[in-house]
């Protein structure tokens, strides 16, 4: 019991980062019914992007300076790619049968890995991320690592400014709109395709500043770091309720509690001892999801038209 508040700390942080990815794919289904399973391979390119913007400032560039900057390069380089994406890859089969874009976007996700790990330098290996200096604060038995304090406030802003721009702006208006009924949306003036792509812009740079966050907290990137925790990204948004963007942030939470604790306690489980440490997490996030879809197959929180963006 001792150790409850740090795992609680550390499962609400973890979850945050998925959150933040999750809304992408939560933003991108809402409008085009699409599961955009590249959208991992955005959060790691905007990673590198965010790397290679650390590289080329002068030494002696202050880490206060050098974020903001960071996060500039990492949010175009990954904004740059998915509308891309959408342009050229999604937007040729918006009138196919479904699974052609699900497939397209496997291969765009497996292509983005490829490109990354040709091309750029010393990609084979993990390169290494700058990281916040100083001590951890130690806060009611918690110890929190100042790299944490970015994604800690990264996220909830994120979210909330999302949510007031779906529900107060004229852009956000029209996504909702456009979610409901493209077609009608189209003929009442709207323009479905800015829309659309708005959509994978706004989620692309959610996912840059994810990326930023992991590099941050772990001290390092790699090529394939968008695989397992684009699934698990996905995996919170259907836990949340896909299509929901505080169901996303929400199921992220969830997801992250659940790793954290399973982590910790699965393995003093009298019979259980050999399905807990972390070898054991990414099964028991999987399986947390099973449970909360026999339950409660919209998610935890639905997918509500209103919020749908």
């Amino acid at each position: 019991m001792n150790q409850l508040p740090q795992q609680l700390a550390n499962g609400l942080i973890l979850g945050a980062l998925y959150g933040l990815v999750a809304i992408g794919y939560t933003m991108v289904y809402g409008i085009v019914q699409l599961i955009n399973f590249a959208h991992g391979e955005i959060f790691m390119v905007g990673g590198f992007g965010a790397l290679t913007a650390f590289l080329a400032l002068p030494g002696g560039t202050t880490l206060w300076i050098a974020i903001p900057l960071m996060l500039v390069a990492g949010i175009l380089v990954s904004v740059l790619v998915a509308i891309g994406a959408e342009r050229f890859a999604y937007r040729p089969l918006r009138t196919a049968p479904r699974l052609a874009p699900l497939i397209t976007a496997i291969g765009l996700s497996i292509a983005l890995q490829q490109l990354v790990f040709s091309f750029y330098p010393d990609a084979k290996k993990a390169r290494v991320f700058p990281q916040i200096p100083g001590s951890p604060f130690n806060i009611a038995g918690m110890t929190i690592q100042r790299s944490d304090l970015f994604l800690i406030v990264a996220a909830p802003v994120c979210m909330l400014a999302l949510g007031w721009f779906v529900t107060k702006t004229r852009s956000g208006r029209a996504m909702q709109a456009t979610s409901q009924d493209p077609d009608t949306a189209k003929l009442m003036g709207i323009d479905t395709d800015r829309i659309i792509v708005m959509a994978f812009a706004i989620g692309a740079a959610f996912a840059a500043v994810a990326a930023v966050a992991y590099g941050l907290r772990t001290g390092q990137i790699d090529w394939h770091m968008g695989f397992v925790l684009g699934l698990k990204a996905f995996t919170a948004a259907v836990l949340g309720g896909i299509g929901n963007i505080y169901g996303a942030m929400l199921g992220g939470l969830v997801l992250g509690l659940a790793e954290g604790l399973a982590t910790a306690y699965i393995q003093h489980v009298p019979g259980m001892q050999l399905f807990g440490g972390g070898a054991w997490k990414d099964v028991w996030a999987f399986v947390l999801l099973i449970v909360v879809l026999l339950v409660r197959p919209q998610g935890l929180l639905g997918e509500r038209v209103a919020d749908r963006a």
